[in-house]
């Protein structure tokens, strides 16, 4: 069975567990397709409102792209478990001999360069979530408002969690000038988009305060 067939109760309970999966990296890509989910919401509350026929257009078809981000975010809940278990199976692999113990890190390294591209997937859907997060907060129903915030900062944490997934992983690579290739794609993202989702924030919160 598929982690994103179970019941919510079951999700949680096996992430909460010993088990190595779920782990940082697909709670990361389901809080994301949530975060998408809620963008999304604001579309639907939108969408043939006589109030906003003038952007009636713009977010029917921001709404199935929030859709396709959603879906691609849940897709990657299951890719992270199905990326960590070479992974760790080469962790445990034995290597004793010279021979053995080269083809364990020309594997490994393998590996983890594998293992960084689902967490920077994860990444960059929640970027362009928090990217319609921002137009559905500026051109959504007022009503929904709030959820338009709520997905930019759900986004904001995913995106977090996610690129401590590409660090952990970077750290245990031999090849240091693709590690800091990888850590730098995920600092200019975190910088981009965790001021862009801030602003989302602090933006509608000042305008619910008032």
């Amino acid at each position: 069975m598929l982690y994103t067939e179970k019941t919510c109760e079951q999700f949680i309970e096996e992430t909460a567990s010993g088990a190595p999966v779920p782990g940082g990296g697909s709670v990361s890509a389901l809080a994301g397709a949530l975060g998408a989910a809620l963008g999304r919401m604001v579309a639907s509350l939108t969408i043939g409102k006589a109030k906003y026929a003038d952007v009636e257009e713009e977010m029917t078809a921001l709404a199935q792209e929030a859709d396709m981000v959603r879906e691609e975010l849940l897709a990657l809940v299951q890719a992270d478990i199905d990326i960590f278990r070479p992974l760790s199976e080469l962790y445990g692999m034995k290597a004793e001999t010279e021979a053995e113990k080269m083809k364990k890190e020309l594997l490994l390294e393998s590996a983890l360069r594998e293992a960084c591209r689902v967490p920077l997937d994860i990444m960059e859907k929640c970027a362009r979530a928090i990217e319609l997060s921002e137009i559905f907060a500026e051109k959504g129903s007022r009503l929904a408002v709030s959820d338009a915030a709520a997905s930019a900062a759900l986004c904001r944490g995913a995106m977090e969690a996610a690129s401590l997934n590409v660090y952990i992983n970077t750290g245990s690579m031999k090849d240091r000038d693709r590690a800091e290739v990888l850590n730098a794609e995920c600092d200019a993202m975190l910088r981009e988009y965790g001021a862009m989702a801030e602003k989302i924030f602090e933006d509608v919160a000042r305008g619910l305060k008032k």
